[in-house]
């Protein structure tokens, strides 16, 4: 071993573990989607079938019937809509009849009821068109909401604008006072819901893949408003995503070649925790500081590519020659690494050690691999580490 990285040592080319992907690297829901075939040409899934069965309850058959007339009411709709004219108060479709209900308001005419049915959607007589519901879910989305307001929604089949509010803050002031001004401005009906809306983006954790351009990293370690990384993954400005293609922040500090550090706000949903991803190879990992651990210990690393992987630290204070330039102050390790892996968690125990930097080799036949000192990036940004 001692050989081979005195054979490598000032080799002015080393593997940068950034991934510079294309289009096929991103998560699927990153990409468009080809435009689907005629409703009736469309095959049917059996995955689609199997999750219909198991959260539904429905038989295949069943399944299959009701995606069949699913499709006959999403082209029924516009049809329907346009025939209702000023009447339209909406639609939906009836699960139990398994076709499309329109709403119609009282002032239609039975020409206008029967141009309705014709398209072969059923009819129900209402109070309220849509134009109005609309426009009263207009003048109450200007109002100002309470925390323990959920959501406003119209619903063409309750004919109203329903306001949700949490349970448990129901009857708060200013709850009771967002519910009476929404009534002054259209038909308002109230529901209680169990807790407020949250969204479902993850948080920012250790080995995690993020996008930045065509560029796919890994998170270093979650620091009190956002992360750290390697800085050979984006300039400062640029913004980023997680890896469900969501947008995270964007870099607020970037250093390379010199050093190879840099760190993300983190905002839009996504929140911090002190956790680095074991990937199913051990258990997720809680960081709980962020001493330096003595060259000779093992050391482990968290990435977006290969995952996890141990090893020894080698050598501190070593200066890195990449072909963009010198990078100082790195620390050597025995652990491989591939592209994409750039950025993510080395961790001794329970201890943030640095982020990954670049190396040579690879998962299958071995290398090395640098990384940037954590300590040294808290300290250039005045960050603190996020622990547990």
């Amino acid at each position: 071993m001692r050989n081979r990285r005195l054979k490598y040592t000032g080799l002015a080319v080393l593997l940068l573990a950034g991934s510079w992907t294309t289009g096929s690297a991103l998560p699927a829901a990153a990409h468009d989607s080809p435009a689907p075939a005629a409703a009736d040409s469309r095959p049917v899934s059996t995955g689609l079938l199997a999750a219909m069965q198991r959260d539904l309850g429905l038989s295949k058959r069943q399944a299959e019937e009701r995606l069949s007339a699913e499709r006959t009411a999403t082209a029924v709709e516009p049809r329907a809509r346009g025939a209702a004219g000023p009447s339209y108060g909406g639609a939906w479709f009836d699960a139990t009849e398994g076709r499309l209900t329109v709403a119609v308001t009282s002032d239609a005419s039975p020409a206008t009821l029967r141009a309705v049915r014709s398209t072969g959607a059923a009819v129900r007589t209402v109070e309220h068109s849509a134009r109005e519901l609309d426009a009263a879910k207009e003048r109450v989305d200007r109002l100002p909401a309470p925390r323990g307001v959920s959501s406003w929604h119209v619903d063409p089949e309750a004919n109203t604008l329903v306001v949700e509010v949490v349970r448990d803050r129901a009857a708060d002031n200013d709850v009771r006072r967002f519910v009476s001004r929404a009534r002054e401005a259209g038909p308002v009906s109230v529901e209680t819901v169990a807790a407020a809306p949250r969204t479902f983006a993850a948080g920012t954790v250790g080995g995690d893949p993020y996008y930045t351009g065509n560029v796919r990293c890994s998170i270093g370690f979650s620091v009190h408003g956002g992360f750290v990384t390697a800085g050979h993954c984006g300039r400062a400005g640029a913004g980023v995503s997680g890896w469900d293609g969501s947008y995270v922040g964007a870099f607020q500090g970037s250093s390379f070649p010199d050093n190879d550090y840099a760190w993300v706000n983190v905002g839009s949903g996504w929140w911090t925790v002190p956790v680095v991803l074991g990937w199913g190879t051990i258990p997720d990992q809680l960081v709980r500081g962020s001493a330096e651990a003595p060259v000779g210990s093992s050391i482990c690393r968290s990435g977006s590519t290969t995952h996890w992987h141990c090893g020894s630290v080698l050598a501190k204070n070593e200066t890195v020659n990449y072909s963009q330039g010198a990078v100082h102050q790195m620390t050597k390790t025995s652990v491989c690494a591939e592209p994409g892996d750039s950025g993510g968690s080395f961790l001794s125990g329970d201890q943030a050690q640095g982020v990954t930097s670049g190396g040579w080799g690879n998962c299958g036949s071995g290398g090395e691999t640098w990384f940037q000192p954590v300590n040294e990036i808290l300290n250039r940004y005045g960050l603190t580490l996020h622990t547990a």
